[in-house]
């Protein structure tokens, strides 16, 4: 038994230039994952919110794609699509202009690759609108903030809107209590106010939301950019806005701008990708 030479890349995702956005390892396979023990331990040794696993095209053109954070395996995840997209050009198995379909636990999903450098990502996801629900206590006590609104994206997020940016940009949630809540995660958002001090959207926008990303009991204290949250926060902030297209910006440490645009139930996601690490990794032994 022997094991293989696997391209490895560490792609930050939503960023336009090094050390910003959101960093995904992604592994290009040379055949089936066959063994997703394997593929957790490689995610808990990268110790990167996600690690992404793409197979190579199968007959009908798509690529099967898998999401695993250092502790589980997730059912959909916008920054390591956007990576793994990225680093299938770098690797010159295609190149831009092009149209990359994924199977993936959330059904299809597609990215296209715009040219470009650095390369800009457009990704088709499911749209998650959050349905308004009972502020759980551990929720509030947590943030320590008064809640404008509060729902639940189906089984996977919590959504809690606030009414000031600068309490998004500025609160130190209770990871403990966020631990304890049934949920993927907690998304805190709220409008983006005039005279607050945010980067520049596409075309000198100022942003039209904030947002942050905990999931502590996902293995993910802090997520820096969370392209899947956007696709709760889209529907969300269009129905306030009354606007299908937007712009979001998460404000992590490392921060970074998404583009959304609502299209029926779907979600189109935009940003930029650089790569800041190319190796090769032993895959596992056959």
């Amino acid at each position: 038994m022997s094991a293989t030479e696997l391209p490895l890349f560490i792609v930050d995702a939503f960023a336009d230039r090094p050390f910003t956005g959101n960093p995904a390892a992604v592994c290009l396979l040379d055949g089936p994952l066959e063994d997703p023990e394997w593929a957790q331990s490689l995610a808990a040794e990268m110790n990167l919110s996600e690690t992404a696993f793409v197979e190579p095209e199968a007959a009908d053109g798509t690529r099967r794609l898998r999401w695993f954070t250092p502790t589980v395996e997730v059912s959909l995840c916008g920054h390591a699509t956007l990576a793994s997209a990225h680093a299938l050009a770098e690797s010159g198995v295609v190149s831009a202009p092009a149209t990359l379909r994924f199977d993936t636990a959330s059904g299809e999903v597609t990215a296209e690759l715009e040219p470009g450098t650095p390369s800009r990502v457009v990704l088709d996801f499911p749209a998650r609108p959050a349905t308004a629900c009972e502020p759980p206590e551990a929720l509030i006590d947590a943030f320590g903030l008064a809640a404008r609104w509060v729902g639940r994206s189906g089984e996977q997020d919590l959504l809690l809107e606030v009414d000031r940016d600068d309490w998004v940009l500025s609160v130190q949630p209770d990871l403990a209590r966020l631990a304890s809540l049934d949920a993927r995660g907690v998304i805190l958002t709220a409008r983006a106010s005039e005279g607050s001090d945010l980067p520049s959207a596409p075309e000198g926008r100022r942003p039209d939301f904030v947002s942050r990303f905990f999931a502590p009991q996902s293995g993910v204290p802090e997520d820096p950019v969370t392209g899947s949250a956007h696709c709760t926060l889209a529907p969300h902030w269009g129905r306030r806005l009354g606007r299908d297209r937007m712009c979001g910006y998460q404000a992590s440490a490392r921060g970074g701008l998404v583009e959304v645009e609502l299209v029926g139930d779907r979600v189109r996601l935009g940003g930029g990708a650089v790569t800041v690490v190319r190796g090769s990794l032993a895959g596992p032994a056959r």
